[in-house]
């Protein structure tokens, strides 16, 4: 049980289904712990309602209208640090996982997850703790030790220039922005992705991040922000 005597976390409500939105909107709106400061449907809307009503916690979805969820959670977390970002969704794809992680979120719990559960999920990313659905917790896991394994190996052929350029994929950096921080063109840079992408084997960006990632850094694991906590939220 929430303590309802604390101050109640300001909580953005984020989907691109109105009937989701209603649905998540009453069942939090009971919550004495609890204030839902607005709603959004968009990664245009997320973005703005984030900003002027500076909530708490952004409770969103990965596919939103007009683009996704991991963009303007990116988008959200450098405009206003001081909001963290947990993912309710029903795609169990790991590179969403990967992505999101990446991307700053705090958190990522699968829409079948019961109301306790989330409840308790929100205060814990509200108090600066990160959670992952147990759900996807092992499969995620096990298939990320197969490729540190597979990819070991190949990380340490990449010259100096090639691992720059990793490290900023790993940092959620467009190819321009890549191109812009290090003197390159977008032609040049393309080249050193799609080389970078061969030698570790990988065929997308979050795959390359997740490598760089656990090897500069193997004890976040799966997060590039904070570690992710393995909560049991059953």
């Amino acid at each position: 049980m929430i303590n309802s005597t604390t101050i109640p976390v300001k909580v953005l409500i984020v989907d691109d289904h109105e009937v989701v939105r209603v649905g998540l909107q009453t069942v939090l709106s009971r919550q004495g712990s609890i204030h839902v400061v607005g709603e959004a449907a968009t990664v245009e809307d997320a973005i703005r309602e984030s900003c002027d009503l500076k909530p708490d916690v952004v409770l969103m979805d990965v596919r939103l209208s007009g683009g996704s969820g991991v963009d303007a959670c990116r988008a959200i977390r450098s405009s206003c640090p001081n909001t963290r970002v947990l993912f309710l969704t029903s795609y169990q794809d790991d590179e969403a996982v990967l992505a999101a992680v990446i991307g700053g979120a705090h958190g990522y719990l699968l829409k079948q997850v019961n109301v306790d559960a989330l409840l308790r999920a929100i205060h814990a990313v509200a108090q600066g703790q990160s959670i992952l659905d147990p759900a996807i917790t092992q499969p995620l896991l096990t298939r990320m030790r197969s490729q540190r394994e597979v990819a070991s190996e190949p990380r340490a052929t990449l010259s100096s220039q090639q691992q720059r350029v990793l490290a900023l994929v790993a940092e959620g950096k467009t190819n321009k922005e890549i191109g812009s921080s290090l003197e390159l063109s977008d032609k040049t840079v393309k080249n050193y992705i799609r080389f970078i992408f061969q030698k570790l084997k990988v065929t997308r960006r979050a795959q390359a991040a997740a490598f760089f990632i656990r090897d500069s850094h193997p004890e976040k694991q799966v997060g590039l922000h904070a570690p992710l906590m393995m909560e049991k939220i059953h």
